[in-house]
């Protein structure tokens, strides 16, 4: 059973972040299933460090873009996910390619949720993990 309250499709999702920092840092929405939303960025000029290695910010960055995207999508309407606290462990560098981001729900609570960020790289290493905790509040 989907945990999703909202219809969308990958195009909607991808022209909502055209205009603003997901589209500048190349995120594209790329998947998803019953539980779970990836998303897929670019490693080059936009998101490296000055030594060409992937930047941890921007790594954070991706996670909390595919985060807070799946609590919106997993609330209902009239209610709004607020960020309250993203933790990384940078665990491989990451020179080239694309790297991956795939949410899962850890919690889906009325008043808070809490998101698992997996980020691999093109070799389905771990790159790095990510915890999302948002609050759901009524607009």
């Amino acid at each position: 059973m989907t945990i999703w309250k909202k219809a969308f499709t990958l195009e909607q999702l991808n022209e909502m972040g055209k205009h603003c920092a997901v589209g500048h840092l190349g995120i594209v929405i790329s998947a998803y299933g019953e539980n779970w939303i990836e998303a897929k960025m670019p490693v080059d000029h936009r998101t490296t460090q000055p030594f060409g290695l992937l930047h941890g910010g921007v790594s954070v960055a991706l996670a909390e873009t595919i985060g807070s995207l799946a609590g919106f999508l997993s609330i209902e309407e009239g209610q709004v996910a607020l960020g309250l606290d993203i933790n990384a462990n940078h665990l491989r560098p990451v020179k080239k390619g694309f790297v991956t981001a795939k949410a899962t729900p850890i919690a889906l609570n009325q008043n808070t949720h809490v998101w698992q960020i997996d980020i691999r790289d093109e070799q389905d290493k771990l790159c790095c993990v990510s915890r999302l905790t948002l609050s759901i509040k009524h607009l």
